[in-house]
């Protein structure tokens, strides 16, 4: 069975057992958490496609871990006016695992 979900405005493909990062969730580590923003579920034939979101359908989770993505360097640059600007950014994530997805 799997599901795609919207969260933090990107969507992800899910199934049972799998790991996935999305944005930063409020939640704590080992706290169990829905979405029951699903965009489609089901395998093959069986596929069912919201309007936006799939009535009664839902995805349960439990949150693994947060942590910080990889560095995205940042380098602005005017030719020959003497400008010259650095930044970084790490964007923050929640590693959560799929425990199951609810048809409803």
């Amino acid at each position: 069975m799997q599901a795609v979900i919207q969260s933090g405005g990107k969507q992800y493909r899910v199934k049972p057992g799998d790991a996935v990062r999305v944005e930063s969730l409020p939640a704590q580590v080992g706290a169990a958490i829905s979405f029951d923003q699903v965009l489609m579920v089901g395998d093959g034939d069986d596929a069912r496609v919201g309007a936006p979101f799939v009535t009664g359908a839902r995805v349960n989770a439990t949150v693994v871990a947060h942590g910080r993505g990889d560095k995205v360097a940042i380098f602005k640059l005017r030719r020959r006016k003497h400008y010259q600007k650095s930044q970084g950014h790490r964007q923050g994530f929640t590693e959560i695992r799929i425990d199951d997805v609810v048809t409803g």
